[in-house]
């Protein structure tokens, strides 16, 4: 394709009011939250416990259905910040740990994502986990 398909093409993104651009639109689309949110160690705790816990223990030492988030593979090195919102949103196929897909977690807002990584990662460093 010629690349003045591409440029009609996007001209006419632009002018049918498509929202492929509106960062808004990018991250709802994504699953993030407002740029100026800052997630709450506090408020990760209660959300960890009552989204997450089952599968991967209150002490994130993992139980036979989910793998230890208190492990280097999960550390911020290996699954950058992102990987958890990707996690709950669309689920993840089982590719480390062998406890089967996780799958998509629904009834969770970006903010609570955003304060669950919040706390995973304070007691990660905690632990000496990168």
């Amino acid at each position: 394709m010629s690349m003045s398909f591409f440029a009609i093409l996007l001209l006419s993104l632009v002018l049918s009011g498509c929202d492929i651009f509106d960062p808004e639109s990018i991250r709802a689309r994504n699953f993030l939250p407002p740029p100026t949110y800052q997630g709450s160690v506090e408020r990760g705790e209660v959300n960890y416990k009552n989204n997450c816990a089952r599968c991967h223990s209150v002490d994130m030492a993992g139980t036979a259905e989910g793998p230890p988030l208190m492990n280097k593979t999960y550390g911020s090195s290996h699954h950058a910040d992102l990987s958890f919102y990707h996690a709950v949103k669309n689920g993840v196929k089982q590719h480390h740990w062998k406890y089967g897909d996780m799958p998509m977690l629904t009834g969770i807002s970006p903010e609570e994502v955003s304060d669950i990584v919040a706390f995973v990662r304070f007691q990660q460093q905690l632990r000496g986990i990168k």
